[in-house]
């Protein structure tokens, strides 16, 4: 099974990677796993002022903060993950990416908000799971 693992370096990720890690049938030796981490756009304005090379220089450190210790927990629990850094919107990107990367299965840490909290994914778990294709497992 293809698998795409949505993180960002919150508790929630880390919950949602010692589900993963505990849970035999997802961690075979058949499954194939690639973590994403979208990072938010700079404001045009700054982009323009800094310039191209140093946004994605920027880019590339935030993300390899949140993956680097992704790959480093999976690799102690036997899994290799490919890595995947993007910039935008997250849940858009996310869902995009396992639709279109023909992921078999999206897996990704979210909480609850506001006075129905049990009830209401966070905005880029709900964006997500809108917008994908693919099954999506939610831990929380």
């Amino acid at each position: 099974m293809k698998i795409l693992l949505a993180v960002d370096g919150s508790a929630y990720t880390k919950k949602m990677l010692a589900y993963l890690t505990t849970h035999e049938e997802l961690v075979g030796a058949n499954n194939d796993f690639t973590a994403i981490s979208v990072q938010a756009p700079l404001p045009p304005r700054a982009r323009a002022a800094v310039g191209a090379d140093i946004a994605n220089a920027y880019y590339e450190d935030e993300s390899a903060k949140v993956t680097a210790p992704v790959a480093k927990f999976l690799q102690r629990h036997g899994i290799e993950a490919k890595l995947l850094h993007k910039v935008g919107a997250a849940g858009e990107i996310i869902a995009k990416t396992a639709n279109s990367g023909k992921f078999d299965l999206l897996i990704m840490g979210s909480h609850g908000h506001g006075a129905l909290g049990s009830l209401v994914l966070g905005s880029v778990a709900t964006k997500a799971l809108a917008q994908c294709k693919v099954p999506v497992l939610i831990v929380r």
